[in-house]
């Protein structure tokens, strides 16, 4: 099984792969995410000295694609997303032993996560099909993951689910 094979469809989707650093919630910490040619196509940009951990994601050229931002005083560990256009919150759910995230998508449809979050080795589906993979396997390096992305979906949206549950 090939690791185009490991999303659910096989041959019906298309993916993008991207790698990224583990650790980025390291405070004031900025990390690059490239893509599967190795170029850099979001920068993490980690905010220092704040109350609750923000990260900025950006493109290539620098505009800002997402703010992601830590919600303070809740019952169970969340984070918003805002997008130009778009809002996602990523909720960590309080109920069973193995960790799962729901991802309420304003305007759009919901995600769910579940895996093996603290090995970097995790799915991210909606309605049931497997949307994005994340996995430290696919790498020799020790802090890097691999995230791949069916290309029907908002790369920028998926990356930023990650950065959530790598903060998370």
């Amino acid at each position: 099984m090939g690791l185009r094979d490991r999303l659910r469809g096989g041959d019906d989707h298309e993916v993008r792969r991207f790698q990224m650093r583990e650790k980025l919630m390291s405070v004031g910490d900025d990390s690059w995410v490239e893509d599967e040619s190795g170029d850099r196509v979001f920068k993490v940009d980690g905010k220092a000295a704040r109350v609750r951990d923000t990260f900025i994601l950006k493109d290539a050229e620098g505009n800002d694609v997402a703010k992601i931002k830590e919600r303070v005083l809740s019952v169970r560990d969340k984070m918003t997303i805002d997008m130009d256009g778009k809002s996602a919150t990523v909720h960590k759910n309080l109920v069973g032993i193995r960790d799962r995230y729901k991802i309420d998508v304003d305007g759009g449809d919901d995600l769910s996560a579940h895996g093996n979050f603290a090995d970097h080795e995790y799915e991210i589906e909606c309605d049931g099909d497997t949307v994005a993979t994340i996995s430290k396997k696919w790498f020799r390096v020790r802090e890097t993951y691999g995230v791949e992305i069916r290309t029907d979906q908002d790369v920028a949206l998926i990356l930023a689910v990650a950065v959530c549950v790598d903060d998370m």
